[in-house]
């Protein structure tokens, strides 16, 4: 009896032990960063690749999602992947300029025709030289580009109607060249400020206006205080999937695999779903945001656009020339 009473304590004891013991963690962990709120179209393409590596991995791999500059600034992240501290961050395409100068081909005013011709380029040949290119140069990993929205200007002076409204306008604009030289073309005064000052340059009138992805402004809150919505789609914004060369050699052949297709996959489902939404944001924002949106012919922004086109081009020389032409051909 005593035997017996001992045995059965014995096995309440392992299997105690046994349900105590947690489920098996994911092999590797991969932390991705991006600079806006968890909410934003970041956050949203953040948990899609989130669940698509869950599921292609078969839990092997976990993608942690780190917002609001948590591990890095945007302005820095390319960098830190450079250096290996950061895994992966999704880097609005701008802000990869200085450190990959071919990318402001994408920043081009006016460079896209549409988004069929948006998506030849990104989805074709051209987009994957522009990753095969971008990898060798800096050894970041582009895993995707991820869904292309128009950037939608704003300001806090006056609607705009015609180009010389944008006369004297103190414009936040990236640290970028393309869109500072831009914006001078069409008569502004740009003022170059990282992402992270650009919420209170804007609310403390250091600036007059500036643009972002249409989800962006209103993310951000921006309608509370710029109260002129302007639609001038002169700059697609898209935010690519970045991953670092330190993190990605980590994996072997069939996760770095998972991976890529984790991340073309979540690229192409996000994108569906936010292809009608630009409209619904405007409309969101004049209706619930208290916005007045005016909608200017562009022939004047256009051609002030081609002249910083054609002074890009010349001054980057023909590596730039060659990859401008190679997008223009995909319009046809």
């Amino acid at each position: 009896m005593i035997r017996r009473n001992i045995l059965k304590k014995s096995l309440a004891a392992i299997l105690a032990s046994a349900m105590a013991i947690p489920a098996m963690a994911a092999d590797l962990t991969m932390n991705v960063g991006f600079g806006a709120p968890e909410e934003s179209l970041y956050g949203r393409f953040g948990k899609i690749f989130q669940t698509k590596v869950a599921e292609i991995s078969g839990g092997d791999i976990e993608v942690k999602l780190r917002c609001c500059n948590q591990i890095s600034s945007e302005d820095e992240a390319f960098k830190a992947m450079q250096l290996g501290t950061v895994d992966g961050f999704f880097i609005t395409a701008n802000n990869v300029s200085p450190h990959w100068p071919l990318m402001d081909v994408t920043v081009l005013p006016y460079i896209f025709q549409n988004s069929d011709h948006l998506a030849r380029v990104l989805d074709g040949d051209v987009g994957q030289m522009m990753k095969d290119k971008l990898q060798a140069d800096t050894s970041v990993h582009l895993l995707a580009f991820g869904p292309a929205l128009y950037r939608d200007f704003y300001n806090s002076v006056r609607p705009i109607n015609t180009m010389a409204d944008m006369e004297g306008l103190k414009i936040r604009v990236p640290k970028n060249e393309v869109m500072i030289a831009t914006f001078e073309a069409f008569g502004a005064n740009p003022v170059p400020l990282a992402w992270s000052e650009t919420p209170t340059a804007l609310q403390t009138g250091t600036v007059d206006g500036g643009d972002n992805g249409t989800s962006f402004i209103r993310d951000m809150k921006f309608f509370e205080f710029q109260p002129n919505l302007v639609i001038l789609e002169h700059f697609v914004a898209f935010a690519p999937l970045f991953a670092s060369d330190n993190f990605m050699k980590k994996l072997n052949d069939e996760q770095r695999a998972q991976i890529t297709q984790a991340a073309e996959e979540a690229g192409a489902e996000f994108a569906t779903q936010v292809a009608n939404e630009t409209q619904e944001v405007r409309d969101w924002l004049v209706a619930e945001g208290g916005m007045a949106m005016t909608t200017p012919d562009k022939t004047d922004f256009v051609e002030a656009a081609k002249k910083v086109q054609a002074a890009v081009a010349e001054e980057r020389g023909a590596e730039f020339v060659e990859l401008v032409a190679a997008i223009q051909a995909a319009a046809e």
